[in-house]
């Protein structure tokens, strides 16, 4: 039988903690015992977080930390209040990251580099200012995706995104394994929440979606965060460096084509053009 207080005295940082992952898993680690700071933007969904995780486990520790996790000196606070609930520093969850639709010959240079500070800098910032708070043991999970190594057309930027963040993840498991760190990545395929919404209101979308998942659903929060405590807790002290599907066995097929999509939203003349490696049309 699983040790239901496994992260008893133990504390967890998670930042995008409002969001559907990120309170999943804040919810799936306070179960098991751990103090749970998170941080985000947004006081109002900080506090509807909290309120959720305590109408389950009313003994639950829950702290907000409202802030920007793309801002280091926000980070940097985040960190210590976490460390600071109960003086020591153990999980680390950082899910901020994001991506939108856009054909790679109607990207510019800045929208690239914002997705990629958006996936790859807010684990940075998160990697490099808690690590030096955790002892031996401490765990960082961080939030991938199956685009990472699983291309999806139209979405250049977030697989770059994703695939820099594995990168990162790697070099930093690597390199913390010495301190007794552990950094290791779960990588999503569709999970509902705020940002996929429109995808899931979407019948076409969800049929394309689901004829590519063998198991033939796409992914709730709580999928993700069963994964996440997995790599957090002590059952996966021997795995660092590591960057496991949960996708329902979509990885083992591809992404659906969202090319009928992206011709209503970007007209069918520029879809065209831009299929033919010409210049779309102004």
């Amino acid at each position: 039988m699983a040790d239901l207080q496994a992260l008893k005295g133990q504390s967890a940082l998670v930042t995008g903690g409002a969001g559907g992952i990120g309170a999943a898993c804040a919810a799936r680690l306070a179960e098991d015992g751990a103090a749970v700071t998170l941080m985000g933007r947004r006081q109002d969904k900080l506090e509807q977080a909290r309120a959720a995780i305590l109408d389950r486990y009313p003994e639950a520790e829950v702290a907000l930390c409202v802030g920007d996790a793309l801002q280091e000196a926000d980070t940097v606070r985040a960190a210590q209040q976490a460390f600071d609930l109960r003086q020591r520093l153990d999980i680390v969850v950082p899910t901020v990251g994001g991506g939108g639709f856009m054909p790679l010959m109607m990207q510019s240079l800045e929208g690239l580099m914002r997705e990629l500070e958006l996936n790859i800098g807010s684990a940075f910032l998160a990697i490099r200012h808690c690590a030096p708070l955790m002892d031996r043991g401490g765990s960082i999970v961080c939030i991938s995706s199956t685009t990472a190594a699983m291309p999806f057309p139209w979405l250049s930027a977030y697989c770059a995104g994703k695939a820099g963040l594995e990168g990162l993840i790697r070099s930093a498991a690597d390199e913390l394994a010495s301190a007794g760190i552990r950094i290791n990545a779960v990588r999503p395929g569709l999970t509902r929440s705020e940002a996929t919404g429109p995808m899931f209101a979407s019948a076409g979308t969800m049929a394309a979606f689901n004829e590519q998942i063998p198991l033939g659903r796409t992914g709730e929060g709580e999928d993700i965060a069963e994964g996440v405590r997995y790599l957090a807790g002590p059952e996966s002290s021997w795995v660092t460096g590591q960057c496991y599907n949960i996708d329902g066995g979509q990885g083992l097929r591809r992404h659906p084509d969202m090319t009928e999509a992206l011709a209503a939203a970007f007209g069918e003349d520029a879809l065209a053009a831009i299929t033919a490696g010409k210049p779309f049309p102004a």
